[in-house]
């Protein structure tokens, strides 16, 4: 049986201006920062396990609200043949409760300005500026007064 990719999903949590972001303790990307997230678990959909994830590495409550988008991590080995292959789903989730705690996977967890992300002056994962960004846009749509009322 051939290998399969397995997939994960990133909660992106926005509150008042800020992201929440983790920094790494394990590859792939150890030390930099990102959105909490993990492995979704059999019986388990994409956004429950976003709003799981971020509760096991921040302590932080949060209900998932929308796929954002999917990212494709392939990493090679030492040979250039593919020895992991991910499919990230990153999930817009509206903040309840909870102060950043880091557990589980998660070396520290914390609120960063949206507009520090922008900078790139953090060391970050690939792609945390364009799902941010994806965030972003998908909250101000939500926060208009619908115009058909």
């Amino acid at each position: 049986m051939s290998p399969t990719p397995k997939i994960g999903a990133l909660a992106v949590v926005l509150h008042k201006g800020q992201v929440l972001l983790v920094q790494r303790s394990k590859q792939p990307d150890a030390g930099l920062w990102g959105f909490p997230g993990g492995h979704v678990e059999w019986g388990e959909t994409v956004l429950e396990a976003a709003a799981r994830e971020l509760l096991e590495e921040t302590g932080v409550i949060a209900e998932p609200i929308r796929y954002l988008d999917n990212l494709d991590l392939l990493l090679p080995g030492p040979d250039g043949q593919i020895r992991a292959h991910y499919l990230l789903v990153g999930v817009a989730c509206r903040y309840i409760s909870g102060t950043p705690l880091a557990a589980d996977d998660a070396k520290d967890a914390r609120w960063f300005a949206t507009e520090q992300i922008a900078q790139g002056n953090l060391p970050m994962s690939d792609r945390v500026p364009d799902l941010l960004r994806f965030a972003l846009q998908a909250d101000q749509v939500s926060d208009r007064p619908d115009s058909r009322a």
